[in-house]
């Protein structure tokens, strides 16, 4: 799923404009990015959490000239899969984002914003909700 069909999916799910909700996701992963670059980790409960590791500096190859090369050390962003999303990827649950809200419920404002991310993954029943 590339940006633009996220975009588009959780626009038509939450009835927002797609300029609207594009503004959202920007937000969203420039959040994230935000938190990563200043050495933070981002945890995202029942999803996974991104972190930044530092990678050694190493001996490598150019691979025109076959000369050994020093590789500096640099960070890079880590992310771990939660348990929920290994499970239900493991386990072939649908799709993210399949449920639908109810009309008079606005994302964030509801119950919802409360459950676990594989019920709002899987769009649970209100009885599990809690």
């Amino acid at each position: 799923m590339t940006k633009a069909e996220m975009v588009e999916k959780v626009s038509s799910k939450i009835n927002l404009t797609k300029n609207d909700t594009e503004r959202v996701v920007n937000i969203v992963f420039g959040s994230i990015i935000s938190a990563l670059a200043s050495g933070e980790k981002v945890e995202l409960r029942g999803f996974g959490s991104f972190r930044v590791r530092l990678r050694d500096s190493r001996d490598g190859r150019n691979p025109r000239t076959g000369a050994t090369v020093q590789v500096p050390p640099k960070k890079v962003p880590f992310f771990k899969a939660g348990k929920e999303l290994r499970e239900m990827v493991d386990n072939n649950e649908p799709a993210v984002g399949t449920g639908t809200y109810p009309p008079d419920e606005a994302p964030g404002e509801s119950p919802s914003s409360t459950q676990p991310v594989s019920e709002v993954f899987s769009g649970s029943s209100e009885e599990n909700q809690y």
